[in-house]
């Protein structure tokens, strides 16, 4: 079975749809987006080394 397929099957799922709930109101949180700025700021190149 493909990857893809075993995925959508998890997704309409009830753990998929509880683990995609958890991940809505995750992602509503301003703490959890202030993080993923800061991710996204360091592999843009915010924070360069050289």
């Amino acid at each position: 079975m493909a990857l893809v397929d075993r995925i959508k099957r998890f997704m309409h799922s009830p753990q998929g749809r509880q683990a995609r709930s958890r991940a809505e109101r995750m992602a509503r949180d301003p703490r959890t987006q202030a993080k993923v700025r800061g991710l996204l700021a360091r592999f843009r190149g915010g924070g360069r080394r050289h």
